[in-house]
């Protein structure tokens, strides 16, 4: 072909950054939590779907704090922005003992654990609010399924590459924090043989699970902007991945842990992602090995959801599997530095108490000496305002 028959090759247009994924920054290793709480009834410690009159019940200043989930027995705590654990878990603790206060008049109560351990689907109401109607018509009898109760925390990054980075790096410790936080053992009124039985349930839905790490802030907008502009997502939150970047809120967020019972673990686990945190931005801890082996990571996602702290993980760089508790002790040593900067160094300490008695194992043995799961489930409720 002549030069004067060649195509045209245009110099590609420059990509503009759709208005959802303008990166709001925040202050670094700024901190938010978001608590999933079940709602229960104390007669028979079922759950208690009666999200719309719980809402109704809370006071105005409260209102802001509290929100409905896909089910009608889940509600939402989530705090401001805070510098620290400490403040982080001061707010969480103010809004359980309100919420306590709201269900006091309604005759109900409160527990936070990764799943009802005898809840069944047949019992099950959708929350009647449009997102979880439209969650409902495109997840079909998924929806419908027991719910699950998560934490989430919110790590403040200043720019989208930096937050990226942190995104691809903290991949890799996601194991490690779903073994620590395990807290589902029991499923439909039976052990499951799960730490975390509220895992594998959610991995049912789409849009979860592991994700994969992208190269670039802009690879990974114009993946997500693409399933936005085709009309499969009506927007980024629809994607539930185990850790996303939340443009909006300029935050890199975690999503893998079970929700806690105690606000002592909840700090722990808290503690734990801001100084991984700081730990990746500042050193680059973990090995670019691990961070691209997208196979191993989904492999040691299952065995820590299956084995929780007595899981035994693959380590890429010794090419050998590792107990979780020493990959765990050595991160922990690797971090002490950066909680000493950050002010949550007692809250990390409590990191190794909440490995050597995780939710799971106190769930079983709950249900060991009581013999009665509605028991165990009332012991939970009974540690919420502890």
């Amino acid at each position: 072909m002549s030069a004067a028959a060649s195509p045209r090759r245009d110099a590609p247009a420059p990509q503009r950054t759709p208005r959802w994924a303008e990166w709001q920054g925040s202050e670094p290793y700024t901190l938010g939590a978001e608590e999933e709480v079940m709602l229960l009834a104390p007669a028979d410690w079922c759950l208690a779907q009666r999200i719309a009159d719980v809402l109704d019940a809370l006071p105005e200043g409260m209102r802001t704090y509290v929100g409905a989930e896909t089910h009608a027995s889940a509600v939402e705590l989530h705090t401001d922005p805070h510098g620290t654990v400490r403040e982080t878990v001061a707010q969480l603790r103010r809004l359980r003992s309100d919420l306590g206060n709201a269900l006091d008049g309604l005759g109900l109560s409160a527990a936070a654990a990764g799943t009802h351990p005898t809840a069944v689907w047949s019992e099950i109401e959708i929350t009647p609010a449009e997102r979880y109607a439209l969650i409902h018509r495109t997840m079909r009898e998924l929806a419908g399924r027991e719910p699950t109760y998560a934490l989430h925390v919110h790590v403040g990054v200043r720019n989208p590459e930096r937050a990226i980075d942190l995104y691809n790096r903290m991949r890799a410790h996601l194991p490690t924090l779903l073994a620590l936080s395990g807290n589902s053992p029991y499923w439909q009124g039976r052990d499951a043989g799960f730490a975390s039985t509220r895992t594998v349930l959610w991995h049912a839905f789409p849009r979860t699970g592991m994700p994969r790490r992208w190269l670039a802030y802009d690879e990974w907008v114009e993946a997500v902007d693409l399933q936005i502009r085709a009309g499969a997502l009506p927007e980024p939150t629809f994607l539930w991945w185990d850790v996303r970047p939340q443009p909006k809120l300029g935050t890199v967020e975690v999503r893998v842990m079970d929700a806690q019972t105690r606000l002592d673990d909840t700090a722990a686990l808290v503690a734990l992602v801001q100084s991984i945190a700081r730990l990746e931005l500042e050193e680059g801890y973990v090995s670019g090995t691990i961070v691209g082996a997208e196979e191993v990571l989904a492999e040691n996602r299952f065995i820590a959801a299956r084995d929780g702290m007595q899981a035994q993980l693959i380590d890429t760089t010794r090419e050998t599997l590792r107990p979780v508790g020493e990959l765990l002790e050595d991160l922990l040593e690797a971090a002490a530095p950066h909680a000493a900067e950050l002010g949550c160094e007692d809250a990390l300490d409590d990191v190794r108490r909440l490995a050597a008695d995780p939710g799971a194992q106190r769930q079983r043995r709950s249900e060991a000496e009581r013999g009665d799961l509605a028991e165990t489930v009332a012991a939970l409720a009974g540690q919420f305002l502890a």
